[in-house]
């Protein structure tokens, strides 16, 4: 799936959008989609920077909730800006998780919120960057129309919502 100079990433919210990651990590490439077990898709993150909800792969232990994502390979160079973008440390923790694909079970790193509060609602534009993903990701159309019913909220700073939804203005 990848070479020694990569590690295997399991991107589930907004970095699944191929435009977002590959303006973070140059080297990102697409490998694989799949989803884990066990897992369910929240808002519930709180961020520090805006105070709006942000994805979570929240841990349920149900066998029937899933999460479904996109495998990323990325070179072991770009993996503290990884960590950086991803919060590591600051309200999110980098997990080995088991993804399942059409061909097989693969380990993967990923990201899970530790700074959580239930209700936060995501700003439009996180949410559109979600959709992008899983919409390029080719994720099951129930999925997505989940992801499509969550409530979202306009975000106070216009400047910034210009600035993330760049990205898709090309298209």
């Amino acid at each position: 799936m990848h070479s020694s100079s990569e590690f295997t990433y399991f991107a589930y919210g907004s970095n699944m959008s191929v435009r977002r990651l590959v303006v973070r990590l140059p080297s990102a490439r697409v490998v694989a989609t799949g989803f884990v077990t066990g897992y369910k898709l929240a808002f519930d993150k709180l961020s520090k920077k805006d105070g709006s909800g942000k994805c979570d792969c929240e841990h349920t232990g149900n066998g029937g909730d899933r999460v479904y994502g996109v495998i990323f390979s990325v070179v072991h160079g770009e993996r503290a800006a990884l960590d950086t973008f991803e919060g590591a440390g600051k309200g999110y923790e980098p997990l080995s998780v088991r993804v399942e694909t059409s061909t097989g079970g693969v380990y993967a790193l990923t990201y899970v919120a530790t700074k959580k509060q239930p209700g936060l609602q995501p700003y439009h534009w996180y949410k559109q960057h979600v959709l992008v993903g899983a919409r390029e990701a080719n994720l099951p159309d129930d999925y997505v129309r989940a992801i499509e019913a969550i409530d979202s909220i306009d975000d106070p700073d216009s400047a910034r919502s210009e600035t993330e939804l760049r990205a898709y203005s090309a298209t």
